[in-house]
């Protein structure tokens, strides 16, 4: 994941289309600008573009990526993502100087929600802390739908719903406010189900800005990938030579209500058999058209996502041709760009790539040297072992679930709609 990606106004998004950071419900297509040799490392920042638009995105990403390739990340990448968190818990894309105030209307749902999947998967000094205070604020800027915006102020959408989850996890995101509402439920009401054309049928939309959802290759990738990232769905990536028995899909001949129904591995099932469909059509990769141009290009960002996301339900079987072509073909386009290469090593394709092209490598190249993890390359299941998504978070999260339920949940939303 943008992954998804991090401006809260619709002019600034744009420019963040050619650097791939939060995930976001368009395409992602166009390569990256070159980074140029001359610009020197920080030593505690992943990359050396400008982290404006995307800083907190990608240098989460990035240490989510080398934790599951079996490092441990560089104590100054960890220092440099607390030290970007506000007071009030949220995280905004990036802050210029960490010495100054926040601006509320900075902080960001993406941002704060990949911060904590990161924190709790490296751990380290000050990050339970720093977890229990974002998990605060999710929740204080949670809508009354159980969703979330990008930007506290308005509608709930798929994208920021999805990556909360991935963060809460699977108690908080079940777990129901004041009005009755879930985070899944608000997940939910963005699938296409029985009322939908059979080809639309379990996918995730993404609202325009008449309110109107479209099927969308980006939002169901998230839908899919965050759910399992939370314990929802998925399965624990079982082994090639078991491959996982997806769930039974939804009949709507004997319900027309069937998708409204479908508990979080069976939605994510039948998102995966939409998204499926969607690489077939596209001879193995997702196509797109980007703002301005007139034809379909490969859309190298939201098909390494969808790798992400069909993988973690136990689906590489039917992924490998898909994992092959990015391996083969993405080397341009994710070149000196952190969270692509992220995206890149946690899509597995550097088993593809050619010799001298491995994502992870060039990643590691990009940030704070890391040290090799002595137990390898951390799992799902590791994950629920050690608590990293799975243990004390979810403590404190029930505990603040408790709470936010007996004072009533702040409506927010978010700004970002980048169409």
């Amino acid at each position: 994941m943008p992954l998804r990606r991090r401006a809260a106004l619709v002019a600034a998004a744009a420019t963040t289309l050619t650097a791939l950071t939060a995930p976001i419900a368009l395409a992602d297509t166009t390569a990256p600008a070159a980074t140029t040799a001359a610009a020197p490392s920080r030593g505690d920042l992943y990359g050396t573009a400008d982290p404006t638009y995307d800083g907190v995105w990608r240098q989460s990403y990035a240490e989510i990526a080398v934790a599951r390739s079996g490092y441990l990340a560089g104590g100054p990448a960890t220092a440099w993502l607390l030290a970007q968190q506000c007071p009030d818990g949220g995280w905004p894309s990036y802050r210029k100087d960490t010495a100054k105030a926040c601006d509320p209307k900075t902080e960001d749902t993406n941002a704060t929600g990949i911060a904590i999947q990161a924190l709790t998967l490296v751990q380290g000094p000050g990050s339970a802390d720093a977890v229990s205070r974002a998990v605060r604020w999710l929740h204080s800027v949670q809508n009354a739908d159980g969703g979330w915006s990008y930007n506290p102020g308005g509608p709930s959408d798929p994208d920021s719903t999805a990556v909360v989850i991935g963060a809460l996890g699977r108690d908080a995101s079940l777990a129901r406010n004041a009005k009755g509402k879930s985070a899944y439920d608000a997940l939910l009401g963005f699938q296409f189900g029985c009322d939908a054309r059979p080809a639309d049928r379990g996918a995730f939309g993404y609202p325009g800005t008449d309110g109107k959802l479209t099927p969308n290759a980006k939002a169901t990738a998230d839908a899919i990938h965050f759910l399992a990232a939370g314990h929802l769905a998925g399965y624990a990536y079982p082994s090639p030579s078991t491959p996982a028995v997806p769930p039974e899909p939804a009949d709507c001949t004997g319900n027309p209500k069937a998708y409204g129904a479908l508990d979080p591995n069976a939605a994510a099932s039948a998102a995966a058999g939409w998204l499926l469909a969607q690489l077939r059509a596209g001879g193995g990769h997702l196509t797109a058209v980007t703002p301005g141009a007139t034809t379909k290009t490969p859309d190298f960002g939201t098909t390494a996502d969808a790798v992400i996301a069909l993988n973690a339900l136990g689906r590489q079987g039917d992924t490998k041709a898909t994992s092959t072509w990015l391996g083969a073909n993405s080397a341009a386009w994710s070149k000196g760009n952190p969270a692509a290469l992220a995206q890149l090593t946690l899509a597995g394709s550097d088993r593809y790539a050619p010799a001298g092209a491995d994502a992870l490598p060039q990643l590691i190249a990009l940030g704070p040297a890391p040290t090799k993890r002595p137990t390898g390359a951390i799992s799902q299941a590791d994950e629920k072992k050690d608590g990293s998504s799975g243990g004390t978070v979810w403590i404190i999260v029930g505990v603040v679930l408790v709470a936010s339920a007996g004072v009533g949940l702040l409506i927010s939303g978010r700004k970002r709609r980048q169409s």
